[in-house]
């Protein structure tokens, strides 16, 4: 069992935002870690296999349930007339063995341009036992965190569609446990994702059939969340994603789809403090929620240099080096045989200063009739990244679908 203390999470947590070294004589402000954090950030972990072993890439692949998390509005081009799915993924596993994702999910088309459903997403993180300073037990609690999602998308034409979200989300870490001389309270918050897709399926490769598409979206729209009535309020992960793939069908038996998304979290960079506490590049992070999102497309403090009367200066191009280092790139491959069996690579890579999490992913799928089960399994390239060895399992039922002869991977 896991012992821990209020305290020491907030330390943990204040080290991983403002982590740096300062040198002078004009060398450079090395960033060892420079990491954007956010509550509940169990909202962008990838909840489903099939993603989950494309590098977490969605943005633009084929429809299915779990699009709510990556696009709804790809729904608008699904094949089936209604699909549930459920995923399960252990979380962690390098560090604990009772933290796990859990996620439910459903559509259903009304009509030929309107799909509607939703999702819920359960995040627990085992259990947990307080004490105080000096280690006295407080008590025992299991922290967990949950989103209920509905969703609606709309065809615009044969190509273009859009998607809405609404979602609310609940976050109980502490249990009430008093925090100093303040209560904790679990964190409340309402959110909104919105969402485009292009998908022209009269796209020709030489002789080959293909479909290209492509997607956004912008996810977690909402009120910043806070666990104790004074305390300072964090964001919520708002996401900017943006992919796209290109499927191309060889017969009536093979195809192949490339697919890669980018990923931005839309928060404020922590800023570069100096020893007083004053900023000395970057931006207030305490901002609204509308300026936040403004002020992270150009907020990075970049490289400072310490000048010889004690000044600072930021390197040139600095800051748009570190704009462009908080961008997430994923990506894959997904081989279909007939409508039957398919096999996934992928790659999911983010700088070293803003969380360095660099994986392959690995993945299978078997569907027949109206059931499907997909596998994923993430391969980190250092064996102490508390990621390593994730599996990530995905149940799917689709009603009132394609043909069984329908062109694999659409």
């Amino acid at each position: 069992m896991k012992k821990i203390t209020i305290l020491l999470t907030s330390v943990i947590a204040a080290v991983a935002a403002h982590g740096q070294n300062l040198s002078k004589d004009d060398e450079d402000f090395s960033i060892q870690l420079n990491t954007i954090t956010t509550a509940v950030p169990f909202l962008i972990i990838s909840p489903d296999s099939r993603a989950g072993s494309l590098g977490d890439a969605g943005a633009a692949t084929s429809p299915d349930v779990n699009s709510f998390h990556w696009n709804t509005s790809k729904l608008s081009f699904s094949k089936e007339k209604a699909e549930f799915g459920v995923s399960y993924s252990p979380w962690l596993r390098q560090l604990v063995d009772d933290i796990h994702l859990s996620y439910l999910a459903g559509y259903t088309k009304l009509g030929s341009n309107h799909v509607v459903g939703g999702s819920l997403r359960y995040f627990s993180l085992g259990n947990i036992t307080f004490t105080d300073n000096l280690g006295n037990v407080m008590r025992e609690f299991a922290p967990n965190e949950f989103e209920v999602l509905g969703g609606y998308a709309f065809k615009l034409s044969d190509q273009h569609s859009i998607g809405f979200n609404g979602k609310f989300v609940y976050s109980n870490l502490t249990g009430g446990v008093n925090v100093g001389t303040q209560s904790s309270k679990p964190g409340l918050a309402g959110a909104v994702d919105l969402s485009y897709s292009y998908f022209n399926e009269d796209v020709r490769i030489g002789n080959t059939d293909a479909t290209l598409s492509f997607g956004t979206s912008i996810s977690n729209i909402g009120n910043k969340i806070s666990y104790t009535d004074n305390a300072y309020r964090d964001f919520l992960p708002t996401n900017l994603r943006f992919g796209t793939a290109l499927n191309m069908r060889f017969d009536k038996y093979n195809s192949l789809t490339a697919t890669v998304d980018f990923n931005k979290l839309l928060v404020p960079t922590p800023p570069k403090y100096d020893s007083d506490g004053n900023i000395t590049s970057g931006m207030d992070p305490n901002v609204g929620v509308v300026s936040g999102i403004l002020h992270s497309f150009y907020d990075a403090p970049g490289n400072l240099i310490v000048n010889s009367d004690s000044s600072y200066s930021v390197k040139k191009n600095s800051r748009f080096g570190e704009e462009l280092r908080e961008i997430n790139i994923g990506g894959g491959f997904e081989y279909w045989y007939s409508s039957t069996l398919a096999v996934r690579v992928g790659y999911f890579n983010e700088h070293p200063s803003k969380g360095a999490r660099q994986y392959l992913t690995f993945g299978a799928g078997v569907y027949y009739s109206v059931f499907g089960i997909d596998v994923s399994y993430l391969a980190a390239f250092s064996r102490t990244n508390p990621l390593a060895n994730t599996v990530r399992f995905s149940l799917k039922f689709k009603f009132g679908g394609a043909k069984k002869d329908a062109t694999p991977g659409e």
